[in-house]
């Protein structure tokens, strides 16, 4: 029960920290953090610890499939060149500069486990950055770039990782037994996502539509893909990615509209939850990790965790700007493909590698022991700097970013919005085609057929008004007009469905059923309210 209790606690106290971030208005992974790092100097809380295996195998597949998702396989090729650079590129040289760094800095520590921590905090973080550019209008590319990266980026660091956690544990390392094994390991976590994301989707296509079967599958999924390529040696990491990839990109072929709204919602609350119970396990942790460094000098500590820091956010800013532009100078073909991006766009892409949850599981799952029994050099250190770094990623950065993108003036795209009212505009077309087409071969009533035409009809016009850049402001005050009063609708038929229930004139199963009806009517006025102010 003690277990118990501990877990409630710390989703009341999730809870009270994000409503706290809420009211602040900033993003909520920093009164996480400096949430779990306070919680774990609180007198009477039980020390909570879970095996380091476990932390990546509970946090890590479901977080990455997440995003894997809803990454555009269409965007993520249009700028590949880019975001490899920062996956593949930064991460490395980020990992080697960060090695360097605690080497000289932490007396003893190997050089095998400075590679540890520099694959560690080498990667970005997708969720803290989405917390505060979601509020600020950004371009859609550079919105893409940052994501693909820290997707990316989490699965070449871990694989990384993987290499030199390996190296310390065996303490044997050969450059060549490790290259031929990145390579291994990358080119099987591949293959095995694609066929695990194949073989998902051929079950899925032929189940009978139920969102609770098909949403327990699509919660299974990244351990069906994370495991079996754990068990046989390649990066169960990059099996997620590609798994996620493929099934985001098939999957609107087969999910149905309930598993596809409950699907959201689902991965939504996992996401929220694993991150904010790695930053709260890890204050949670702290305070044992702290007391092992008792023998450390709190000037040392301070001063080593300030350096690493920087070293890391220096390391991205040297690296992202001449990135940015050598490549189209010194390349024929890089100078043939267009403009140079722009400066304001490379500044906040080289300000913006706050690191986060992945660095947080990784540091956790660090091994306890070597192969020959012996305690993981410096597994404390490590743990401890690696929260340092987070922590003034987090607040140096974080608290920074949206001024940076205020002052820098940067807007959305206005093709975004283009592109999403001429795909409005062509699936409205194709509707009133296909009801023209029943109109004719169908003996349906005149009136209906009317009613469905006329909406349809005035929808169209609307999208054409804006495609052709001119749009039509009667059809814009319809459109309002329409949704208040539908509104207004919803809501005077919501409280008499629940004033029915309170006199027993209906049974709460058929008000839940009612309500079910008139959520999903406000949320699709919801969305078209969304899209009518991107539109327009």
């Amino acid at each position: 029960m003690r277990e118990v209790e501990t877990i409630v606690l710390l989703l009341v106290v999730v809870v009270v920290l994000v409503i706290l971030a809420r009211r602040l208005n900033v993003p909520y992974p920093i009164p996480l953090v400096l949430g779990g790092l306070a919680l774990g100097f609180v007198p009477g809380l039980p020390h909570v610890a879970m095996p380091p295996d476990l932390v990546l195998l509970v946090f890590l597949p479901p977080l990455l499939y997440s995003e894997s998702l809803t990454l555009s396989w269409r965007d993520l090729r249009a700028n590949l060149r880019p975001i490899g650079m920062l996956s593949i590129g930064l991460v490395a040289m980020t990992t080697l500069f960060v090695a360097v760094t605690a080497h000289a800095l932490i007396p003893g520590l190997p050089w095998a486990a400075a590679f540890v921590l520099g694959a560690i905090i080498a990667p970005t973080d997708e969720v803290a950055v989405s917390a505060i550019a979601e509020r600020l209008p950004m371009p859609q590319r550079l919105l893409i770039i940052i994501e693909g990266e820290s997707l990316l980026n989490d699965a070449v660091s871990l694989v990384l990782y993987r290499l030199a956690t390996a190296a310390v544990v065996t303490g044997a390392f050969s450059w060549l037994s490790g290259g031929f094994n990145f390579v291994l390991a990358s080119v099987g976590g591949v293959g095995i996502g694609l066929t695990v994301g194949a073989g998902i989707g051929w079950i899925r296509r032929r189940l009978t539509p139920d969102p609770l079967i098909e949403n327990t599958i699509s919660l299974l999924t990244p351990f069906m893909a994370y495991l079996p390529a754990e068990t046989v040696h390649v990066s169960g990491v990059l099996a997620v990615v590609a798994t996620g990839l493929y099934l985001g990109r098939q999957g609107p072929r087969f999910v149905t509209s309930a598993t596809r709204l409950q699907a959201g919602a689902m991965w939504r609350m996992i996401d929220f939850l694993l991150n904010s119970l790695l930053f709260i396990l890890l204050g949670l942790q702290l305070r044992s990790i702290l007391d092992r460094l008792a023998g450390h000098s709190w000037t040392m500590l301070v001063t080593e965790a300030a350096l690493l820091s920087l070293c890391v956010i220096l390391t991205r800013i040297i690296l992202v700007v001449p990135a940015s532009y050598l490549p189209r100078l010194l390349s024929r073909r890089g100078r043939a493909q267009g403009a140079f991006p722009p400066w304001q766009e490379t500044i906040v892409t080289a300000w913006t590698g706050i690191r986060g949850g992945i660095s947080l599981a990784a540091a956790l799952a660090i091994p306890l022991v070597t192969q020959g029994g012996k305690a993981f050099p410096q597994r404390d250190m490590l743990i401890f700097l690696t929260f340092a770094v987070i922590l003034s990623t987090l607040v140096v950065q974080g608290l920074s970013l949206p001024t940076f993108i205020r002052r820098l003036s940067l807007k959305e795209d206005e093709d975004v919005g283009r592109e999403e009212t001429d795909a409005r505009l062509q699936a409205a077309q194709a509707g009133l085609a296909r009801l023209n087409q029943m109109a004719e071969t169908e003996d349906l009533p005149d009136e209906v057929v009317a009613d469905l035409r006329e909406h349809i009809t005035n929808r169209t016009q609307r999208f054409e008004a804006r495609t052709s850049g001119s749009a039509n402001k009667e059809y814009e005050a319809r459109a309002a007009i329409y949704r208040r009063l539908r509104h207004e609708i919803v809501s005077a038929e919501r409280k008499t469905v629940v004033s029915l229930r309170d006199t027993s004139a209906i049974s709460d199963e058929v008000m839940l059923r009612l309500q079910r009806a008139l959520d999903l009517d406000e949320q699709r006025l919801a969305a078209e309210e969304e899209g009518d102010e991107e539109g327009g």
